[in-house]
């Protein structure tokens, strides 16, 4: 894409995207691109719908993979291109609504007591006594754990709006623990590598790793 991705970057960067986002929308259009092997300047309406029904019928891209797409492309040709969306005939993506599964006690017990690593056990206690998301979890810095006001500063969450949680007194000892076993610098959940964040599709596979334990 050359000066254009140059000129995406920055027309997300203005609009203070979070990393997170500007990293999808800029894989979405790689994606787009690549598939045609053309300029995005030379493709329109018709390429978009191939493409995106191209994803949901070749590859069986998910509900969230089509909506980012669209919106990663929206953003393209609105901001980069200055071509009106509205002109467009694209339809939304329209999902499967479904009710979040929520966990008796017991079991979340019995997920807890199926970790027997120390890091993964703390995260996933924060995020439930916390009530965090694993994407906001998982970028907490050790600085964020304030024990003096009892509260967990989260960076960037919903909306992109910083909010606070409460650190719960039961919680706190274990992030302690936690914190003299691995010394976090920067980022409070490190992956392999110390100067990164652990990733959410980890925490995901751990997750469903330790859910099956306590049924086996």
């Amino acid at each position: 894409m050359g000066k254009l991705y140059d000129k995406m970057l920055i027309a997300m960067e203005l609009r203070n995207f979070s990393e997170r986002t500007i990293e999808a929308y800029t894989g979405y259009m790689k994606g787009f691109v690549r598939y045609f092997g053309k300029s995005p300047e030379e493709l329109g309406e018709a390429e978009i719908k191939e493409y995106l029904y191209y994803l949901k019928k070749e590859k069986r891209a998910s509900f969230s993979q089509m909506n980012g797409t669209r919106c990663g492309i929206k953003f393209f040709y609105e901001q980069v291109l200055a071509r009106p969306w509205e002109n467009f005939k694209i339809p939304s993506s329209i999902g499967e609504k479904k009710l979040p599964v929520v966990l008796a006690r017991k079991e979340v017990q019995a997920i807890f007591e199926a970790l027997d690593n120390l890091k993964y056990k703390v995260i996933f206690m924060t995020i439930y006594s916390a009530g965090l998301r694993i994407n906001e979890a998982t970028h907490l810095k050790v600085s964020d754990i304030d024990s003096q006001r009892m509260q967990i500063r989260v960076d960037q969450g919903k909306g992109k709006k910083d909010r606070y949680a409460v650190l719960s007194k039961k919680l706190l000892p274990d992030l302690r623990d936690y914190y003299r076993g691995f010394r976090p610098v920067n980022w409070l959940f490190t992956g392999k590598n110390e100067n990164n964040p652990i990733s959410t599709t980890a925490l995901q596979k751990i997750f469903k790793r330790a859910k099956k334990k306590p049924e086996s």
